[in-house]
């Protein structure tokens, strides 16, 4: 009996970690709350925004600060 009540405690304390990670939420009515609130995205408003967006007169270097741009690769 002793060693059955130790097994039980034993599992007992494994499964905690999981449950604290799952939580006790339920599922199914969190999708439809987000999905009112989210504003909606005007496809014709969005392309114009992109259009105003300046092109850079310059080629941008990611990795000009990591090397030196004047060397010449061997």
């Amino acid at each position: 009996m002793r060693t059955l009540t130790m097994a039980a405690a034993l599992l007992a304390l494994l499964v905690l970690p999981a449950e604290a990670q799952m939580g006790r939420h339920q599922r199914g009515d969190d999708n439809a709350k987000t999905d009112q609130k989210k504003p909606k995205v005007d496809e014709k408003a969005y392309k114009e925004a992109l259009k105003r967006i300046p092109e850079p007169k310059e080629k941008f270097d990611p990795w000009g600060g990591a090397r030196p741009s004047d060397q010449k690769p061997k």
